[in-house]
């Protein structure tokens, strides 16, 4: 190996320990390996035009650390180096692709649509704080911070199996499974219901938490469309026809859309269901999130009971706390509490004892109270500011959860104004991420939760500025501006 150190000759540390220095880390590094021999010291004096003697005292440090070892007419070898293989290990080879690819809001972009969350300024910490302490010090901590059981911390268990069944989501055939988050849910059901080749139908827009885990899979995904009224019923039944075994739908506040289904078309999808023999997975997180006042859409799980439900807190308190839950027949949660322990065990019983304890004492429907209303003035600021600003574009205000879609003009791509928009201080999720067989260029996704009022008006102000420039450009053929084009 060539050997050619950047050495100061300004700098107080001798040349000779700037030299030992470097030779340290090419040995440390691997770059010299244990049994590789170091130029003779007049070679390696000549090569750098240094003193022999300078060289030889390096050489000397490092033998005194135990880095090299020098032999009468053979010279110095490396014998402290880090022993390595012939070659590195191909990973690109080695590991599986990837089903998703990143999406995150770059650094310096403060009024961002993308996460779909709750706003952590809502927090009752104090509160919050009360809950864990009284949990702290109940005579049952003990048994808390042990192994628990993996369907869940068995009172929260009864407290959520006990309220699906008050209003008719549960039944006696049902079992409950608590998890880490309704995404584990989803992972569980994937193991237990589907092998690679079986066709899965899902919304489209489609959350990618959902069309990511059913292509790691291997799974055959067949996108149903949405319109303003939910799901549509003609491709429904085109997709039990062509073999979906399994159905995944959030008829409530979907996540991107926002749409929920009605109750005829809940009916009607159930009714296809059943006669294809198909499987319904209900993602039911976001109907406790509804802004307009009178009874709640019933859920799938109420209209039939093959029907398995995922519930969770974190849309209606802390997402941080990964706290969800399935309901749905006992064989069901039996299959997927196995493929549980193989995988984690059981959830942190301490999180489920905090969120019961949260929910048994009324703080939880204090806050769920609080977020409603906040969300509900942050939806008629987005409503306002999107008649204000997004003329051009087409939309449809929620009655609930915390996403919007908006169709933009036709010619103008989501993904170029998304780079655009950026520059402005504003992001948002492109329908390209919720894309499952068909393009959706001109769609785009805001979630609002995160932002307050005012900086929801402000983002809106400068991405229907950015809008009416991209039409503009059109006319105007500004090479510039007209990047937002298709």
């Amino acid at each position: 190996m060539e050997i050619r150190p950047n050495l100061d000759i300004q700098s107080g540390v001798p040349i000779y320990r700037q030299l030992g220095s470097y030779l340290q880390r090419l040995i440390e590094s691997g770059d010299l390996r244990s049994g590789d021999r170091l130029p003779p010291t007049r070679e390696l004096a000549g090569q750098l035009g240094l003193n022999r003697t300078t060289i030889s005292a390096a050489y000397e440090l490092l033998e005194t650390g135990g880095l090299i070892k020098g032999e009468v007419g053979r010279g110095s070898y490396v014998c402290g180096g880090v022993e390595r293989l012939a070659s590195p290990l191909n990973w690109s080879r080695a590991l599986t692709p990837s089903m998703s690819g990143p999406a995150g809001t770059p650094a310096g972009c403060p009024l961002s649509f993308t996460s779909s969350r709750p706003s952590e300024k809502l927090f009752p910490a104090d509160e919050f704080r009360e809950c864990c302490r009284e949990v702290l010090e109940s005579r049952n901590l003990k048994t808390l911070l042990q192994l628990g059981a993996s369907g869940g911390y068995e009172p929260l268990r009864r407290y959520l199996l006990d309220r699906a069944r008050e209003i008719g989501i549960a039944r006696e055939s049902d079992d409950i499974l608590v998890t880490n988050g309704c995404q584990q849910a989803l992972d569980l059901l994937r193991r237990a219901l589907v092998r690679a080749g079986d066709k899965v139908a899902i919304e489209e827009p489609a959350y990618p938490g959902v069309k990511n885990l059913f292509r790691e899979a291997g799974a055959e995904l067949i996108g149903i469309p949405l319109n303003a009224d939910g799901i549509d019923l003609d491709a429904a039944q085109r997709a039990f026809d062509a073999g979906a075994r399994v159905l995944v739908v959030t008829p409530s506040f979907q996540n991107p859309t926002g749409a929920s289904i009605p109750v005829y078309a809940r009916s009607s999808l159930l009714r296809m269901a059943a006669a294809a023999g198909s499987v319904v997975i209900e993602s039911d997180i976001y109907t406790e999130l509804a802004y307009e006042s009178g009874d709640p859409l019933p859920r799938l799980k109420q209209l039939d009971p093959n029907v398995i439900l995922l519930g969770s807190f974190s849309k209606v308190s802390f997402p941080g706390m990964r706290v969800g839950w399935i309901i749905g027949p006992r064989p069901v949660i039996a299959r997927a509490m196995e493929l549980k322990q193989l995988a984690d065990l059981h959830t942190d019983q301490l999180s489920q004892a905090f969120l019961l304890r949260f929910a048994e004492s009324g703080r939880l429907a204090r806050h769920q109270a609080a977020v409603v209303a906040a969300a509900k003035e942050k939806l008629r600021a987005l409503e306002q500011s999107c008649r204000r600003h997004l003329g051009a574009c087409r939309w449809k205000i929620p009655g609930g959860g915390i996403n919007m879609w908006v169709e933009l003009p036709d010619g103008i791509d989501a993904v170029s104004l998304r780079a655009l928009a950026q520059q402005a201080g504003v992001d948002f999720l492109p329908g390209k991420y919720f894309s499952v067989s068909r393009p959706l260029d001109s769609g785009l996704r805001l979630s609002f939760a995160g932002l307050e009022p005012n900086e929801i008006r402000k983002g809106i102000e400068i991405l229907g500025g950015l809008v009416q420039n991209a039409l503009s450009a059109r006319a105007n053929r500004d090479p510039h501006l007209a990047a937002a084009l298709v």
